[in-house]
C-alpha cells in the first residue's frame, strides 16, 4: 500500500493510500483533515471546506496538479508539502526546505567515492564533499584501527573499569559512576541534553562538511566507536541525510558539543533531518524513506560522536577555500582598475620585490606583471599615457603587492593549521589500542583553529579595505579623469554613487567583525571547562567577512569594467579584455540608471564560481613558464596549469596569448 509523508504547518503526517485512483487533491485534503483532527482548536479552521491549499513536492518545491493521480504524479513514500492559502505570510509558516532551495533541487547523487583514513583529508576534499560531489568509504587500514579501538572499550566495560565518559558522567559529573545497565541510556541522555543550540540550521553543504569531517576523525581509530556504528553514519552521509544543526551554541572548548550533539541526535533518529528527497522532516521519517535505521548507541559512542572541533574546522575549511579564491581574483580586479586609472607598472618591477622577498608579495607582483602592459600583452590604454608627467601612483594601486601579498601569506598560514586540524584526533578520552588504555587530555580545545580563523578574518578584510578605496578613485572625477560616478549625464543619473556606499558599509561592518572572538573566554560546566576558545563564532564571522570582501570586489569589478567604457575605442591587455568580456556576458554597460543589485549579485557569482580566475589564469601561467625557471618554487597560492587542466578548462592557444 503506497504511503506519503506530508508536511502541514510544521507537522509531518504519514498518509496511507489504499486505492490506486486517488488524486493529489485527495492527498492534500486527507493530510489537512488529519492535521485538523489532531489540533484542539481544529487548527483555527471552522471546517475542512474552509481550507484552500496547494500541494508541492518537497524535492525542488515543484507544484502538483490536484487532479493528477497519485500513482502517476508521485513515487511511493515521497515527501510532499501542503501550503495552506495565506500561510506563506504567517509567522507560523515553516517551509520544508532551507534557504536557497534552488541550489539543492539540482542535487544529483554522486558516483565517485573518497576513501577516508583520518590522515590525508584536504580542505579542497572537504569542500567537495560538502558540495555533494563524492560519497565516502573507509580504507581497510582505517577499519582495522576502528575495530582495535573498540576492543579496548569493550574490555573496559567487561572489566567494569572506571573511565571518564564511558562508565562515569560528564564534566562536573566525572566522579559519578554509572551502573552497567545504564551505560546505553547514559549515551542517549548525553546527546539529547547537549542538543541545546539555537539559530538557523546549517545549510546542507555545511552540514555535509561537518558530518564528513566527523567521520574522518572517527576513522583515525582513537575514539572507540564501533565499526558497525561508523558504517551506519557513512550510509547516512552517502544518502545525504543531514541532521538539523543550529549554527549557534558552541564555545569551542570541550569540542563543539552543542552542534555535534544535534548532528548525533539526527543519527539516532530524533529531531529534524533534511535530504534532497524529503526536505526538512522528522529524522525517523527521513531515514525510513532512505531505507536506513537509526543508530543505537553503545557505551562511549555518544561521546565519540560529539567531542571535537569539527564545527569550527569544517566552517574554517570553507573560509580558507573561499579566501584563497577571492585573494587570487582580487589581483585581477585590481589590475583592471589600475589600467582604467592609467597607472604605471613600474611598482611591480621584479628587482623591487626581490629586496623584500615575502612569497605572497612576490607572487602578487608577478601576477600584475603577467596581466598588465608588456611585450606579451600590449595595451592601447597604457600606450595612451606612456609619456604623461605622473611619477607614481596612490598607495591603493602601487602597494597592491604588499597589501594583497600578506593576505596570501595569511591564507597559507591558516590553511596549514586547518589542514592539520582536519586530520587530528580531537576526542576525549583518547583510546590507544596499542597501549590498551584510554587517556584524558585536551585535544578538543578549539584554540588553534579559533586563533587562525580570527587571523584569517583580519587578513582577508584588507582586500575589501583597499578595494573600497580604489572604488572611490574610480568614482571620484578629480582622481579618475572619468565622468563622476562612472555614468553619462550625471545628476540625471547617479551611476555608481550608492554602490560605493554599499562597499563602504560592508568594509565598516567588517571592522567590527574583525575583532577577535578567541580573546574572550567564559568559564562553563561549573568551572570544569574554565577556559574556552569561542571558535564557533570565529569561524562564522570569518565567513561573513569573506562574503563582504567578495561583494566589495564584485562592485570594484563592475566599476572598473564601466570605466573601460569611457576609454573606448582603446583596448587594455588581452587577459584583461577577456575579463571584461566575461563580465559583459552577464552585466551590460551602464548607459543610464537601472536596478543595480542584480548586477552586483551577478558579478559576485562570477567571483564565487572563480570564473574571473579561470579566464585569466592561462595567461598568468603561460607568462610564468616563459619568465621563471622551472626550478623556482611557486607561491602556495599559485594556481598551476596542471590543476586547471584537471577541471577540463580549455587553455587558449591563440597567437595573442
Amino acid at each position: 500500500m503506497p504511503r506519503y509523508t506530508v508536511h502541514v504547518r510544521g507537522e509531518w503526517l504519514a498518509v496511507p493510500c489504499q486505492e490506486a485512483q486517488l488524486t493529489v487533491g485527495w492527498l492534500g485534503r486527507e493530510a489537512v483533515r488529519r492535521y485538523i483532527k489532531n489540533k484542539p482548536d481544529n487548527g483555527g479552521f471552522a471546517s475542512l471546506d474552509d481550507v484552500h491549499f496547494l500541494v508541492r513536492r518537497c524535492k525542488g518545491l515543484g507544484l502538483l496538479d490536484n487532479e493528477d493521480l497519485l500513482e502517476v504524479a508521485l513515487e511511493d513514500n515521497e515527501f510532499v508539502e501542503v501550503v495552506i492559502e495565506g500561510d506563506a505570510m504567517s509567522p507560523d509558516f515553516i517551509p520544508s526546505q532551507p534557504e536557497g532551495v534552488y541550489l539543492y533541487s539540482k542535487y544529483r547523487e554522486p558516483e565517485k567515492y573518497i576513501a577516508l583514513d583520518g590522515d590525508s583529508l584536504t580542505t579542497e576534499d572537504l569542500v567537495n564533499l560538502g558540495k555533494g560531489r563524492y560519497k565516502i568509504k573507509l580504507t581497510p587500514t582505517a577499519e582495522k584501527r576502528v575495530q582495535k579501538s573498540r576492543e579496548v572499550i569493550d574490555s573496559i566495560i567487561k572489566e567494569k573499569t572506571v573511565v571518564y565518559g564511558i562508565t562515569t558522567g560528564f564534566g562536573k559529573f566525572a566522579r559519578t559512576v554509572i551502573p552497567i545497565n545504564k551505560l546505553q541510556e547514559l549515551q542517549v541522555n548525553l546527546v539529547r541534553s547537549h542538543s541545546s543550540g539555537v539559530g538557523k540550521p546549517l545549510i546542507p553543504e555545511r552540514c555535509r562538511m561537518l558530518l564528513a569531517l566527523r567521520i574522518n576523525v572517527l576513522a583515525k581509530g582513537y575514539s572507540g566507536i564501533s565499526l558497525e556504528t561508523l558504517k551506519q553514519v557513512i550510509e547516512m552521509f552517502n544518502a545525504s541525510c543531514l541532521p538539523y544543526v543550529p549554527e549557534k551554541g558552541t564555545v569551542g572548548a570541550s569540542g563543539d558539543l552543542a552542534p555535534l550533539s544535534h548532528l548525533a541526535l539526527g543519527l539516532i533518529g530524533e529531531g529534524k533531518m533534511w535530504s534532497p528527497k524529503s526536505g526538512w522532516a522528522d529524522a525517523k521519517y527521513v531515514l525510513e524513506a532512505h531505507g536506513l535505521t537509526p543508530v543505537i548507541l553503545k557505551p562511549k559512542e555518544g561521546l565519540a560522536l560529539i567531542n571535537g572541533t569539527q564545527m569550527i574546522t569544517s566552517l574554517g575549511c570553507e573560509a580558507v577555500e573561499r579566501a584563497s579564491a577571492i585573494a587570487r581574483q582580487a589581483d585581477i580586479v585590481a589590475a583592471l582598475t589600475l589600467e582604467v586609472l592609467k597607472g604605471t607598472t613600474k611598482a611591480f618591477d621584479t628587482d623591487i620585490h626581490a629586496l623584500r622577498p615575502h612569497r605572497g608579495q612576490i607572487e602578487v607582483a608577478f601576477r600584475f606583471r603577467s596581466l598588465l602592459d608588456s611585450d606579451h600583452h600590449p595595451s592601447e590604454i597604457a600606450e595612451s599615457h606612456r609619456f604623461c608627467d605622473r611619477v607614481q601612483d596612490a598607495y591603493t594601486l602601487r602597494c597592491c603587492p604588499q597589501v594583497h601579498g600578506v593576505v596570501n601569506d595569511t591564507i597559507a598560514f591558516v590553511k596549514d593549521i586547518i589542514t592539520t586540524e582536519l586530520n587530528s584526533a580531537t576526542d576525549n578520552p583518547m583510546v590507544f589500542a596499542s597501549r590498551g588504555e584510554t587517556i584524558s587530555g585536551g585535544n578538543f580545545h578549539g584554540e588553534y583553529p579559533a586563533k587562525a580563523l580570527d587571523y584569517l578574518a583580519i587578513g582577508i578584510h584588507e582586500l575589501a579595505a583597499i578595494s573600497e578605496r580604489r572604488i572611490e578613485r574610480l568614482c571620484n572625477p578629480s582622481l579618475s579623469e572619468l565622468p563622476a560616478f562612472l555614468v553619462a549625464e550625471g545628476g540625471l543619473n547617479s551611476g555608481f554613487m550608492i554602490a560605493h556606499c554599499t562597499a563602504a558599509a560592508l568594509v565598516s561592518e567588517n571592522k567590527a567583525l574583525c575583532h577577535p572572538s578567541s580573546v574572550d573566554s567564559l568559564s562553563t560546566s561549573a568551572a570544569t571547562e574554565d577556559h574556552v576558545s569561542m571558535g564557533g563564532w570565529a569561524a562564522r564571522k570569518a565567513l561573513r567577512v569573506i562574503e563582504h570582501v567578495e561583494q566589495v570586489l564584485a562592485i570594484e569589478l563592475l566599476a572598473a569594467c564601466q570605466g573601460i567604457e569611457f576609454l573606448r575605442p582603446l583596448k587594455t591587455t588581452t587577459p584583461l579584455e577577456k575579463v571584461y568580456d566575461l563580465v559583459r556576458s552577464v552585466v551590460r554597460p551602464w548607459i543610464k540608471d537601472r536596478f543595480m543589485a542584480p548586477d552586483i549579485e551577478a558579478a559576485h557569482r562570477l567571483l564565487l564560481e572563480q570564473k574571473v580566475w579561470e579566464v585569466a589564469v592561462p595567461y598568468i601561467e603561460k607568462y610564468r613558464m616563459e619568465h621563471i625557471p622551472e626550478s623556482r618554487p611557486l607561491s602556495p597560492t599559485a594556481f598551476s596549469l596542471q590543476s586547471l587542466r584537471k577541471k577540463s578548462t580549455k587553455i587558449p592557444e591563440s597567437e595573442d596569448l
